[in-house]
């Protein structure tokens, strides 16, 4: 226990990620500095995972907290067949999910998406990750971009759910194809089609404004 404690410290002082199955070990163990841990290395992108699936993201710091409740409840379950990280996007998932069907539950939009004949992946990328980062730019660059940054998370907000979900696991969390599967418990096929049509929507949203150009310049230059 108290070597467990001793990694939790160093790794809180120094920034760096523990590995899973000791930080694992010590949240069974009920050690409240694993929990501090847990949280330092994931809040920041459980809330924006959950500011991106929510329509109103006011939600997103409430539904934010009440996931690592579920995760201080249910840390027992968790048995390692999955990497922590796509079990607690699981969870954040599943949670702003019942957010949104608390708050429409008769008005629930039936999206025909997996009938799709498009092909499973058309090997492009919208670079949202870099538009969807703060820059440490001049006061005119860092307005443009954040008048960017609003105009793409509006976008992503209009496109059908199941399409925003996988686009966002994809293009701005990173995660490869059969996390995703795994996540959100679907087919690759069927998450590979899904990124097709929602970058394809996402695409004519922001073209249709101008923002698609913006989108690829920023990604260029963040590479």
């Amino acid at each position: 226990m108290q070597a467990g404690m001793a990694v939790g410290n160093l790794a809180s002082a120094i920034g760096i990620r523990t590995d899973d199955a000791a930080l694992v070990a010590e949240l069974k163990a009920g050690n409240e500095q694993a929990f501090s841990l847990l949280i330092a290395q994931y809040h920041q992108q459980i809330y924006s995972l959950i500011s991106r699936s929510l329509q109103n993201p006011n939600d997103a710091a409430d539904i934010t907290q009440d996931v690592f409740i579920k995760v201080f409840r249910s840390i027992s379950s968790f048995h390692g067949d999955s990497s922590l990280r796509t079990w607690l996007y699981r969870i954040a998932l599943h949670e702003a999910s019942n957010q949104r069907r608390w708050w429409s539950r008769h008005k629930k939009q039936e999206v025909t998406i997996d009938s799709s004949t498009a092909s499973d992946e058309d090997g492009s990328s919208l670079c949202l990750a870099a538009t969807l980062t703060c820059q440490r730019d001049s006061p005119f660059d860092h307005a443009a971009q954040s008048q960017l940054r609003e105009r793409v998370e509006a976008a992503l907000r209009e496109l059908p759910e199941a399409f925003r979900t996988v686009v966002v696991l994809r293009e701005i969390e990173g995660f490869a194809y059969e996390e995703i599967a795994e996540i959100l418990d679907t087919n690759l096929g069927t998450i590979k089609s899904r990124l097709t049509r929602g970058r394809s929507a996402l695409r004519a949203i922001l073209a249709a404004d101008g923002s698609l150009q913006a989108v690829a310049k920023n990604g260029a230059s963040a590479r």
